[in-house]
């Protein structure tokens, strides 16, 4: 302390001596050379102070001015550790969590005094002793007395995490800071809570997909059989896996979740004591691995764990921190850097390249403390930071050493070489990429060399296993002072797709992954801070601006049998109940079910003649614009439940080999229906599928493929509103599912004899009437027929004379008619 306060002095006079100087030089020209000598002597013998040291302390005092005490309320944090820890938000750059003797939580870089961090009184945590800290998203999990509790900085509040019936002792998670992405949410909402030592075998881990709120017990494939202890659990995006960090016999070695990389473990590394490991941001698969005499590296999330080596210029003096006796007391890492502060009062610092990871050494200066520790401001700008007690007030102060990493590196004794890269540059940095199934990306990179220098571009994908690429480096003409512009150009899509690897190298095409492009310079120095790699994060999965549209070239209003005005004005229709079965099982209703009609939602319905075989045409759009016409497997459901339809194939027809699903197995097996999709769709022509075909007659519902499978409708019109679900999962990663409308027309009343009998009848009239005509005539030239004749006519004129002899009898009796009628005296009288 008495060497700080002293250095820290002569600064100050090396800072006020000039002003002394020009304040006197018009009064006192005869001790002018005097003065210049002094100051000249003065600056000598302070410059080699100056030269080595790293930075500036400054303290942050602030609330202080006035005598207000302000009470530490709740129980006080602390971190039992000899080790401290500064853990930065990776997406909002002014919150941290500063873990020591003391914790400090800070929303502003720590530009403000603090009180010490405390939960409240009302939570009971026992022993307020922090053994792990993360951030996920808004929220801040700690680990408190093997319990998980939850601060909500936003609003501060507090709560406990729900689910965990076991002790546990850390959390682990990574956050995704491409903002108005749904899959980065979800990346910040998956946590993982453990005991770190416990046996694998025996030991209890959980899962939460809702940032800590709510926690589920999790199922590590074969973990009764994993020999060892548990060294942590973590979900490695950049690769997508769920890795177990295993330790067993003094070695550690990740076993990973998945195929390809769930045959067997990553390599062993030496295990030599209690690791801690940090998760770079990014996403790029960059994990630091440490404890006090030990640091290690991987780039590619745990497969290969190496030791950071010790080099002064191009020169390794140390293979690793043990063999160089550093005794760590705090590191800091951002996406490219690493920064470590040792017991020894020494600074390192080094970049997160591809290369060997190595660090080197700056100038001594007097900066180490019990509570010291680091964290990155900006690229090439560290902070080395110190809370300070205040005997009058309780809130902390803060000392902070600001360190110009670039400054540091200009020092010709560190040997550094100069930077040989000027420019480098992409278009899809700070963005995030979507590549469905079957679809590609192309980016492109620039760069310029230094004069007289020449560059190694490097392309790499964080997940080889998903993402495979093609690249071309050429040159692109000259900058204004001569240097040669290069262009890279990189083509992008599943490495499934590209032909070159085998099965056992690639991870499953069904399943959704992720993976970073990284574009960096593989001779790059390490002087070069301001040229950072150049990323972006690319998800193997579904489009979210990809949806499905049903073909209505010819519509129900568009042919005028029905009125769209109609349509929109409330409209509905009711469903016999013959015709229809809630339970989706194609039993009868006991009721008609009365349906209103969704106008906004269905439009105007497609029409479908009902004699005709029948399958939708499927359209797949991205936005507003039209892509192609989908022959992939799809399946159909009335959503009311109607049943008057049936396929044109069966089981048999369709050449399956094994037994079909359909939607009554799948409504049982799932509890409901519009559960079929391409998560759980088994193809019936599937070689793998071991299902055998019973009941080779059953009705085959899945349309689409290579299949002309197709709707048979009853003799009935009217509406049918369909639920349509792409199933087959190796057409997109995206859940392709909408809903539409038909109305089905044509279908007359049903005949009650049959069209056989009636066209018999109508045969046999027009052959009656043909023979009448032909012999009507000749029967009339007979014997017969002259008598037939006489005997009408006499008829005729026996009905003439009656006729007139009964009209006068009926003028003289009244207009009664003939028959029986009531009397005025109530008899009755026959006429």
């Amino acid at each position: 302390m008495r060497m700080r306060r002293l250095q820290s002095a002569r600064t100050r006079i090396v800072q006020r001596l000039p002003v002394a100087v020009e304040g006197q030089w018009w009064r006192r020209k005869p001790k002018s050379m005097l003065m210049l000598m002094l100051v000249a002597a003065v600056t000598m013998w302070l410059r080699p102070l100056v030269t080595a040291q790293l930075c500036r302390a400054r303290t942050v005092r602030t609330g202080k001015v006035f005598n207000v005490t302000q009470d530490v309320q709740g129980d006080r944090l602390y971190f039992q550790s000899t080790t401290t820890r500064l853990i930065k938000h990776p997406c909002e750059k002014n919150i941290a969590l500063y873990l020591g003797k003391q914790v400090f939580f800070t929303r502003d870089n720590f530009e403000t005094s603090l009180l010490p961090f405390t939960i409240p009184t009302s939570m009971q945590v026992g022993v307020p002793e922090v053994t792990s800290a993360h951030f996920a998203g808004s929220l801040l999990l700690l680990v408190v007395d093997q319990k998980v509790y939850i601060y909500d900085y936003e609003n501060n509040s507090w709560s406990m995490s729900l689910g965990i019936k076991h002790p546990v002792t850390h959390v682990s998670g990574d956050n995704c800071c491409y903002t108005g992405s749904l899959f980065c949410v979800d990346v910040s909402n998956l946590v993982f809570a453990y005991f770190r030592g416990d046996q694998v075998s025996q030991t209890y881990i959980y899962y939460s997909n809702t940032g800590g709120f709510s926690f589920w017990k999790y199922h590590y494939d074969r973990q009764a059989e994993i020999v060892g202890s548990l060294g942590g659990i973590f979900h490695f995006f950049s690769l997508s896996q769920v890795a177990m960090l295993v330790v067993n016999q003094r070695k550690g070695m990740f076993k990973y979740s998945d195929h390809p990389l769930n045959r067997s473990f990553g390599l062993s590394f030496d295990y030599n004591g209690t690791l801690d490991i940090l998760i770079a941001p990014g996403q790029r698969g960059i994990l630091l691995l440490w404890f006090e005499n030990s640091l290690l590296f991987s780039h590619n999330a745990g497969q290969l764990v190496d030791t950071v080596r010790v080099k002064k210029g191009e020169q390794t003096l140390f293979s690793s921190i043990f063999e160089a006796k550093i005794t760590i007391h705090s590191i800091a890492v951002n996406e490219n850097e690493l920064a470590v502060i040792t017991r020894e009062d020494n600074l390192y610092y080094g970049n997160l390249g591809i290369v060997p990871s190595s660090i080197i050494k700056f100038a001594d200066q007097y900066i180490w403390s019990e509570e010291v520790a680091l964290m990155f401001r900006s690229p090439g700008t560290l902070e080395i930071l110190t809370p300070l007690r205040d005997t009058a007030f309780p809130a902390f102060d803060f000392q902070k050493c600001l360190v110009n990493i670039q400054a540091l590196l200009m020092d010709p004794e560190l040997h550094v070489g100069k930077c040989n890269v000027e420019f480098l540059t992409g278009e899809f940095i700070y963005r995030m990429y979507t590549i469905d199934m079957h679809s590609q990306l192309e980016l492109t990179a620039s760069l310029i060399s230094q004069p007289g220098t020449s560059l190694i571009p490097l392309v790499m994908v964080s997940n080889p296993h998903s993402l495979g690429f093609q690249a071309t480096f050429y040159e692109n003409g000259y900058t204004s002072d001569g240097n040669t512009k290069y262009k890279l150009d990189i083509f992008l899509k599943q490495q499934q797709h590209w032909g070159r690897t085998d099965s056992n190298f690639t991870s499953s095409l069904k399943r959704a992954t992720m993976s970073t492009l990284t574009v960096d310079i593989a001779n790059k120095e390490i002087s070069c801070v301001d040229i950072k790699p150049l990323s972006t994060l690319i998800s193997v999965g579904c489009d979210l601006d990809k949806k499905i549209v049903i073909q209505n070239k010819v519509s129900a209003c568009s042919t005028g049998i029905l009125d769209p005005l109609t349509l929109q004005d409330n409209y509905s229709f009711i469903i016999e109940k013959e015709f229809y079965d809630p339970g989706f099982q194609g039993q009868q209703s006991s009721k008609d079910l009365h349906v209103f009609y969704s106008y906004q939602q269905l439009g105007c319905p497609l029409l479908v003649y009902y004699d005709t075989p029948w399958k939708p045409v499927v359209e797949l759009w991205r936005k507003d614009s039209f892509q192609e016409v989908i022959d992939a497997e799809f399946v159909l459901l009335e959503v009311n439940g109607q049943f008057s339809y049936s396929y044109s194939l069966t089981a048999q027809s369709a050449m399956c080999t094994s037994q079909p699903q359909n939607w009554s197995t799948m409504i049982k097996e799932f509890g409901g229906p519009f559960f079929w999709n391409r998560e759980n769709y088994v193809s019936c022509h599937d070689p793998n599928n071991n299902a055998p075909l019973r009941w080779p007659d059953v009705q085959y519902q899945i349309l689409g493929g290579r299949t002309a499978n197709q709707i048979i409708f009853g003799h009935n019109n009217g509406f049918y509103v369909f639920y349509i679900s792409i199933v087959d999962p190796y057409y997109s990663y995206c859940q392709l599912e909408t809903i539409f409308s038909i109305y089905v027309y044509g279908a007359f009343p049903v005949q009650l004899v049959s069209a056989g009998v009636v066209i018999l009848l109508i045969i046999s009239s027009i052959l009656g009437s043909v023979w009448l005509a032909y012999k009507t005539p000749k029967l009339l030239r007979t014997a017969r027929s002259l008598r037939i004749k006489t005997f009408a006519a006499q008829l005729c004129r026996r009905c003439k004379t009656v006729c007139q002899f009964r009209a006068p009898a009926t003028a003289r009796a009244g207009t009664e008619p003939l028959g029986r009628h009531r009397t005025p005296h109530g008899g009755r009288s026959d006429h």
